[in-house]
């Protein structure tokens, strides 16, 4: 059985999630989790992080409507960072763009690829 705990946690008790549409490979957030957060991904099958700010659970989608279903949970080789497979329901970025990697550095210069949707 999976602890969350085995992972690798900073300092603060947190590690980085990546989320990753599970459709299409699309890289859409980074986010913090702790072991918490992580359990309650894995019973529940909607992503929670951990806000740092708010210093309180963030369960995506449950202000905006941008859901996050878990599809699968993947722990790096150094368990200090996991990636979760989503389904998205809307945007993942609060600018209300698909991916929250929305700029390219070319050529020394910052390029927006991705309007608001």
């Amino acid at each position: 059985m999976f602890d969350p705990t085995t992972l690798r946690f900073d300092d603060r008790g947190l590690l980085p999630a990546i989320a990753q549409d599970a459709e299409t490979g699309d890289v859409l957030m980074m986010a913090w989790m702790n072991a918490e957060a992580v359990a309650k991904t894995l019973s529940t099958g909607r992503v929670t992080y951990w806000s740092r700010s708010r210093k309180a659970f963030w369960i995506k989608g449950e202000t905006s409507g941008n859901v996050q279903h878990l599809v699968d949970l993947r722990v790096d080789c150094d368990r200090d960072c996991v990636l979760v497979l989503v389904r998205q329901e809307g945007p993942a970025c609060h600018t209300g763009r698909r991916s929250c990697f929305y700029t390219a550095v070319r050529d020394g210069e910052n390029v927006e690829i991705a309007k608001p949707i």
